[in-house]
């Protein structure tokens, strides 16, 4: 009997620490602002939809909330200069018509923009 209840009491604590965080959906406008989790709570991404499509905006971070990913989306497709942050520095990438047309990395030790 003690098995058969230490085996409940450990299955309803694995239930419970296993339940993922359910997205977060706001209309704005003709927008919907989607809000996804990582099992932490942090935010994991953030953006827009229209008309069912990626849209507008989009951010991503870490489970730390470090944003490590930031560009645009034109109804589903990928658009103009997306800039994704590295260990090492950071990868500038630019889209056309959602395929890659260009991509620029800069080290730690270069100045991108300075920030005064």
């Amino acid at each position: 009997m003690r098995i058969l209840i230490t085996i409940i009491a450990i299955a309803i604590t694995a239930v419970g620490y296993s339940q993922d965080i359910k997205p977060k959906f706001e209309k704005e406008g003709e927008s919907v602002k989607a809000t996804y989790y990582h099992e932490n709570g942090e935010v994991a991404q953030l953006g827009f939809f229209k008309e069912g499509k990626l849209h507008g905006e989009w951010k991503m971070y870490n489970e730390d909330g470090k944003k490590i990913v930031m560009g645009q989306y034109n109804l589903g497709k990928k658009t103009g200069k997306w800039f994704f942050w590295e260990k090492d520095g950071l990868k500038e990438v630019d889209y056309a018509d959602n395929k890659i047309a260009n991509v620029v990395k800069w080290r730690n030790s270069e100045a991108v923009v300075l920030n005064k």
